[in-house]
């Protein structure tokens, strides 16, 4: 099936957050419901990781095939679920899973909370890699742990870890937990399996467990190898969790399925025992895991068009940037559809920046400093929407830049 992603679905009075948030004046971690997006002088979000894209077909049929049962009781997780999540990863990553090394859980980032609750002791410290993913930020401090950063280094566009000070800090023995974000989000990095090595044995050496956050695995431009954490070696498989989900993947986000996979026996049951005292029993959403399982089945398809699609998206957003804003950078991605932009050739300070896009520019990107200090002055967009909303948002942000050198 040829899908169609310059397709402009409206997806008003769906209660979609991407299309019904935006960002509090005074506080970037805040944002209020408004119906700022709709109209002739409509708001452009580009904000949150969810596609303007439908889902593939199979699974939409699916659904609705189990909507029209009519009854949506508690719903187990069966063999043939399992199987798919065990067949998408040996087949999509070479990475052979056992079905017992699953936990399903509601989410990834309640997954990283339960994570943290489970693997750290008050006052203990979870290590993380600014700038990045901001809810790993409230599932350490909410959990009464410590965060300590190990920020990426911009090299020549392209980032990269320290890993004398990422040594460092592992080393620390009150460092008890890192949070690994592979594929990076949002500066787009995949690690190769030479990096992902080294910083695997580090924590081994100093007693850290590794949780791996891999929601963005699937989504990856030419070229590029997504090398699974877990596969580095045994020994590694044996200190990680790894959080894997079909949401990014296949758009299903709202369904709040994932799939934790903890080869380590000792360490899933402490898991699982979490899990437990919070009431999070075996019970799944009915419409959660028929979509994975059937987007692990027969969603590859779409997966394959809708990567082009995203690419020619990034291919067009680098040679508009290039041509018509030399002032801003684009951190190219490895992975995601999300584009890190460097803005501090604009010479704004963050408060400027976030004016100059949502008030001049009426777009609304996550604004770079939520991801950590290390992103003051750059900006987050999505790019897994149709080219007409991207190219618009481009030529706002061209007017918008324009304007502020006219005055």
């Amino acid at each position: 099936m040829k899908y169609d992603f310059d397709l402009e679905i409206s997806r008003k009075e769906t209660q979609s957050a991407k299309w019904g948030m935006v960002q509090d004046s005074n506080n970037p971690s805040l944002r209020h419901a408004v119906d700022d997006y709709f109209g002739p002088d409509r708001i452009l979000p580009l904000w949150v990781a969810d596609m303007d894209f439908a889902a593939p077909q199979p699974v939409v049929d699916a659904l609705v095939r189990r909507a029209q049962h009519g009854i949506y009781g508690y719903t187990l997780r069966t063999d043939s679920y399992d199987q798919a999540v065990v067949g998408w990863m040996k087949r999509r990553h070479h990475w052979e899973v056992e079905p017992g090394w699953i936990v399903p859980t509601p989410g990834v980032v309640p997954a990283v909370n339960f994570l943290v609750r489970t693997f750290t002791r008050p006052g203990e410290k979870v290590l993380i890699q600014r700038p990045v993913y901001y809810p790993f930020f409230g599932a350490i401090e909410n959990n009464d742990a410590e965060l300590v950063s190990s920020s990426l280094v911009l090299d020549h566009g392209r980032y990269r870890m320290d890993l004398f000070d990422f040594e460092k800090k592992a080393a620390d023995p009150a460092t008890t937990v890192f949070i690994l974000c592979s594929p990076h989000n949002p500066v787009g990095r995949v690690w190769t399996r030479e990096e992902l090595g080294r910083i695997g044995q580090i924590c081994l050496e100093h007693r850290v467990l590794v949780v791996a956050d891999e929601i963005h695995a699937d989504l990856l431009y030419k070229g590029v190898i997504f090398t699974p954490f877990a596969t580095i070696s045994e020994e590694i498989a044996q200190n990680t969790a790894v959080c894997t989900a079909p949401s990014k993947t296949f758009n299903l986000a709202g369904l709040y399925t994932s799939n934790i996979i903890i080869p380590n026996s000792t360490l899933k049951q402490r898991f699982q025992q979490t899990l437990n005292s919070c009431g999070m029993g075996n019970w799944a959403n009915p419409f959660g895991v028929l979509a994975c399982e059937t987007a692990y089945r027969e969603g590859e398809p779409w997966l394959e068009q809708v990567m082009a699609y995203i690419e020619d998206n990034l291919d067009h957003l680098q040679g508009f940037i290039e041509s018509h804003l030399p002032a801003i950078r684009v951190i190219r991605p490895e992975g995601t559809y999300l584009v890190w932009l460097d803005c501090r050739g604009l010479g704004l300070d963050k408060w400027a920046l976030r004016r100059l896009m949502l008030h001049k520019a009426r777009i609304f990107p996550d604004e770079g400093s939520i991801f950590g200090p290390e992103g003051d002055g750059f900006e987050r967009i999505n790019i897994a929407c149709p080219r007409s909303i991207l190219t618009d948002a481009l030529e706002r942000i061209k007017r918008a830049v324009d304007g502020m050198r006219a005055t």
